[in-house]
């Protein structure tokens, strides 16, 4: 008696979960240009009626977009009511970086890395494209960190706030948008490392040289030398990334 072989079955392919459908709708509708930001999304009721799915699974759908920063929710029936598509990627991208870290799913050393890498760009790119808007900007806040008695927290809002500022100077959405959430995702480290240092003025005083020396290589349009300031700074503060 022969024996046939069997083929292994091919594995089921999972299937989604009901509020992926009401995501992959809403991605297939932008990628289809029949959305677009500043558009109103579906209601609850048309989404579930059109998908098969219940109204709790498609408002789960929503509030994982609100978590991501791609939409914002409007109360009662005027004309701000309803669920508006928006485009806010560093909020959602800064939150999920934070998250990681603190899971140790990704390293200090890695962020930091990665944060040379963006930021190198970012002045960089700020030298070259930088507005006389961003120039008063950056100058503001170089200014503000100038003033004498700030305290560790004062000088890390400000501190965030210039780098920031460069980051949207650099004419490069995405850019901006990565540097700015990986910048304020080491915000609490920053912070913390300012709070326990022994001679806080003297760390500040270093701070402020170096934020100085990096908006004069962006105001005068030089490049390299503001990627390779903004380098220093960063390594001077944390050390050297593994």
């Amino acid at each position: 008696m022969t024996t046939r072989s069997v083929a292994p079955a091919s594995p089921v392919a999972p299937q989604p979960r009901a509020y992926e459908q009401v995501l992959d709708r809403i991605e297939a509708d932008l990628a289809a240009n029949r959305l677009q930001v500043g558009d109103r999304m579906p209601s609850e009721r048309e989404l579930a009626l059109e998908l098969g799915i219940s109204r709790p699974a498609v408002r789960e759908a929503i509030r994982i977009m609100e978590a991501w920063g791609t939409v914002v929710q409007g109360t009662g029936s005027g004309p701000d009511a309803g669920t508006v598509l928006v485009a806010n990627p560093a909020t959602a991208l800064t939150r999920f970086l934070r998250l990681h870290v603190l899971l140790a799913s990704i390293g200090p050393s890695d962020v930091l890395q990665a944060r040379i890498a963006l930021e190198r760009e970012s002045t960089r790119l700020a030298a070259q494209h930088a507005t006389p808007d961003d120039h008063a900007a950056m100058a503001a806040l170089v200014a503000a960190m100038d003033q004498p008695g700030l305290d560790a927290s004062s000088f890390n809002e400000l501190d965030s706030a210039f780098h920031v500022a460069i980051a949207r100077a650099t004419g490069n959405l995405l850019i901006a948008e990565l540097t700015i959430a990986l910048r304020e995702a080491m915000r609490p480290r920053l912070l913390a490392s300012l709070k326990s240092a022994l001679d806080l003025p003297a760390v500040t005083t270093q701070l402020r040289a170096d934020h100085h020396a990096l908006y004069q290589a962006i105001l005068h349009g030089r490049p390299q030398a503001a990627a390779d300031r903004v380098e220093a700074h960063i390594v001077q503060f944390y050390g050297p990334a593994d």
